[in-house]
């Protein structure tokens, strides 16, 4: 009888110490058929993630070899774990689980983020061979269906890093082509694309027809303001695009008019979130919001849920800068969101105002609750621009800038002034002077933007005079300086100026021209972007460094 008992007594401790083994691990509902598990240290690894299962031990090198091309992805402590009331067996469950796909951020080609080969021939065709860091997070993160922010800043390929999911699943460029597609055929609009401006509209365009080839260039239907509306209403009907990119007001005119059906719409993407939650696009931007992916029976209170956001479409916001208003709007529009920034996937949700993103101005103090670091506004900077500033007298700026250019022998120079009325009296005065030079903004019509904007690109003007309409989404490679004639109003403005220089990977200029009442401003940015502006001027043809 007492042998008995011990043994009994033995199986009871075995099984206690085996049950407090099992309870370690959290288990996740399971994700399109898996079923993952998050460690009770809060930290998201290649094992719970289930990517390298078939792996048991790691040496020290391949340790660090994994460390180098793989980066694990962090769950604030806030959200780790909660403990369920009226559960006898004290299970640990998490609220709100969050399933990420780790993203290869060190990725040497695109095929490894999981793209179609169709599609990376065309890359490469195109001259596209390694992605950009932003590219490796973003895009095998939007495959795995996730809404998403992508934040990094001008000219490192955001706009690719969005297309190339959605081209992976819409057109003819996807893996498995479903009940046979042919070009012209009737196909349903299954992406539409937001932009706050016409110039960056059109850009989008060209990217698109760009992968898609000349045959399949009608698939993609630009829907702008300034153009005529009946004309593009028309194209819509003929066309039956699959993309459709646009301005806020004119997608939702024609939506309204019943000539643009978006309930069906897999994909929403929204570029330059934080410039389309002006007022003026309120109303267009609430109509899209309410109609892009929203399909009939998922209506009134039902729409505003989790699960009829998911099923309905997915939703991709994309910006160089994310200011608080805008991780607000991601949280109100899209489904349990992450934010994508170069070699790193967080949750949104874990993103607090005081570690929140690119707010000119705020202490540099992080939540205790969260584990996101606040990032430095130097991060929507393009890496390779040199940052100057000289002093003279108002009337002086124009000539200032002609001495600037031949200083530096810049051969492609963007000059931003902050009056439409500025732009004509500078560009007469530097045509005096034997400069090639030419206005743009928004006063003038689409066809004259367009023309010059080519003359720009094929190097008959040196000098493009614009305002801050071409400080957003302007995508000009060959620009190998920027000149601020008319400061910008915050570090936010100043730093899609300057990106319009120095974009993937090369080298860029930035030069700001001030009255000596205007210092104190330079020296603000320079504090906000956490970055050297360094005193200088033009002497005998030469830059000339000042030590303050």
């Amino acid at each position: 009888m007492p042998a008995l008992v011990l043994t009994r007594a033995l199986l009871l401790i075995g099984d206690s110490l085996a049950f407090r083994k099992v309870t370690q691990f959290t288990r996740i509902a399971p994700s399109q058929g898996n079923v993952r598990f998050l460690s009770s240290s809060g930290s998201l690894t290649l094992s719970s993630l289930g990517l390298k299962s078939e792996v048991k031990t790691v040496s020290a090198n391949e340790k660090n070899k994994l460390q180098q091309g793989i980066s694990t992805i962090e769950v604030p402590k806030s959200r780790e774990k909660k403990r369920v009331s009226g559960n006898k067996q004290g299970l640990i469950k998490e609220k709100n689980p969050v399933d990420i796909m780790t993203a290869p951020f060190a990725a040497k080609s695109f095929s490894e983020l999981g793209i179609p080969p169709l599609l990376v021939e065309r890359l490469e065709k195109e001259g596209f061979t390694i992605p950009t860091d932003v590219q490796a997070a973003a895009v095998p993160t939007v495959l795995k269906n996730h809404d998403v922010v992508i934040q990094s800043y001008t000219g490192s390929g955001k706009t690719l890093a969005y297309l190339l999911p959605i081209l992976s699943r819409v057109g003819p460029l996807k893996e498995e082509l479903s009940d046979g597609y042919e070009t012209g055929k009737k196909i349903d609009i299954e992406a539409v694309i937001v932009a706050p401006s016409r110039e960056l509209g059109m850009q989008i365009v060209r990217e698109v027809e760009k992968l898609l080839g000349p045959a399949n260039k009608k698939l993609v239907q630009q829907l702008v303001g300034g153009a005529n509306r009946s004309r593009q209403e028309d194209a819509l009907k003929k066309n039956k695009p699959a993309i459709v990119v646009g301005t806020p007001g004119r997608i939702a005119e024609i939506s309204a008019a019943g000539k643009l059906p978006t309930h069906g719409c897999r994909y929403l993407v929204l570029d330059e979130i934080d410039q389309l939650l002006a007022f003026t696009f309120r109303e267009d931007m609430k109509r899209i919001l309410d109609h892009v992916g929203r399909r009939p029976g998922a209506r009134g209170g039902e729409s505003n849920s989790p699960l009829v956001k998911r099923a309905a479409r997915q939703t991709i916001m994309v910006s160089a800068t994310v200011p608080f208003s805008v991780i607000r709007a991601a949280r109100s529009w899209g489904c349990d969101p992450l934010l994508i920034q170069a070699n790193k996937v967080v949750p949104l949700e874990s993103v607090t105002p005081a570690g929140s993103v690119n707010i000119p101005g705020t202490p540099s103090t992080t939540d205790s609750s969260s584990n996101v670091q606040p990032m430095p506004d130097v991060q929507s900077l393009p890496p390779n621009l040199q940052h100057y500033y000289t002093i003279t007298r108002i009337q002086h700026k124009v000539d200032m800038l002609r001495r600037c250019v031949h200083a530096l022998d810049a051969k492609c120079v963007i000059a931003f002034m902050n009056h439409t009325k500025q732009l004509k009296d500078a560009v007469f005065k530097l045509e005096a002077r034997g400069m090639n030079a030419a206005e743009l903004h928004g006063d003038l019509s689409k066809l004259v933007r367009s023309t010059i904007l080519k003359k720009f690109r094929n190097g008959e003007i040196r000098v493009l005079l614009t305002n801050e309409l071409s400080a957003r989404g302007l995508d000009l490679p060959e620009c190998d300086l920027v000149v601020n004639l008319g400061l910008p109003t915050d570090s936010v403005h100043y730093a899609h100026r300057a990106g319009r220089t120095g974009r993937l990977g090369r080298k860029g200029t930035v030069v700001t021209i001030c009255e000596e009442s205007e210092v104190f401003v330079v020296k603000k940015l320079q504090k906000q972007l956490s970055l050297s502006i360094q005193a200088c001027e033009f002497s005998e043809g030469n830059l000339v460094i000042i030590e303050d």
